[in-house]
């Protein structure tokens, strides 16, 4: 599997903002599939663990299983990859243009 085909996953996966809120729910810790479903009264059981799939195959949230808990734990490492790729480069030279304009307005 390509790395392009990651970033897709990670973006479609990225792209519904359920799925935010839940990657949001996990960014402390991690949680049980009950807790997430939970949280989210307004979807049903089934819905929520669809949308976990998705973020599951996207690399978001890793699952371990104890006994017939399931745990669901954020992974930043495709966000991070996602940053070091599209966002970091682009806020390089924003902070360098930034740091022209403060010389320039001090000279």
């Amino acid at each position: 599997m390509s790395s392009d085909d990651d970033s897709d996953r990670v973006f479609r996966a990225l792209a519904a903002p359920l799925r935010r809120a839940i990657l949001d729910a996990l960014r402390d810790r991690p949680r049980m599939t009950g807790e997430l479903c939970a949280a989210f009264p307004a979807i049903d059981r089934c819905t929520v663990m669809q949308h976990l799939k998705v973020l599951e195959e996207a690399d978001l949230v890793i699952v371990h299983r104890k006994g017939r808990a399931r745990w669901n734990h954020l992974n930043p490492l495709p966000i991070k990859h996602i940053h070091d790729r599209w966002i970091g480069p682009y806020a390089a030279r924003a902070v360098d243009m930034l740091d022209r304009l403060k010389t320039d307005l001090e000279d």
